[in-house]
């Protein structure tokens, strides 16, 4: 196998391995965004297996004693001579590290996002929270309950009274 084909197949192992499937599905909630999900996932394992069996395996050796007797040593000795000078360029790769530092910042720049995203979302979840014990206690709830919690109303409508001003 190239030294190529042997590093994409490492590298599709090593993805197959860190990519948390079950963590991202979790994250999906409209019925046809888990249908792509899943033939995504499918697709990954396909090219990933086809990776590992074709592209990991050293190619089997020629038996040249085999067709040495069903052909002639002189073709066969020709044709080993040619197979044995062949030479595989190694693979150099240019491309990688020109995007690794691009790459590197667009992940710092998602787990800032992330973290971002996750405040934001614990802050709108805590004033769902608020919102639907205001909805429950509303009809029951006297103004002085309502602005102990919410003082600043209390001020501006004390200042509003204060000041004569009556809305109109």
């Amino acid at each position: 196998m190239s030294g190529a084909g042997k590093k994409i197949a490492d590298v599709a192992f090593k993805a197959g391995r860190t990519i948390d499937w079950d963590g991202m599905a979790k994250l999906i909630v409209s019925d046809e965004a888990k249908k792509e999900f899943s033939s995504l996932r499918r697709a990954f394992d396909e090219v990933n297996s086809q990776l590992q069996t074709k592209f990991s395996q050293e190619p089997e050796p020629i038996d040249w004693e085999y067709y040495r007797k069903g052909i002639g040593s002189r073709l066969v000795d020709m044709y080993k001579e040619a197979y044995e000078s062949v030479e595989i360029p190694k693979y150099v790769d240019n491309v990688t590290p020109q995007y690794k530092p691009k790459f590197d910042a667009l992940l710092v720049e998602l787990k800032e996002a992330e973290e971002k995203s996750v405040k934001e979302s614990a802050r709108l979840e805590k004033e769902i929270a608020d919102v639907q014990e205001l909805k429950t206690k509303l009809s029951t709830m006297t103004a002085d309950e309502y602005f102990e919690k919410h003082p600043e109303l209390k001020q501006k409508f004390d200042d509003e009274i204060r000041n004569d001003y009556w809305g109109y």
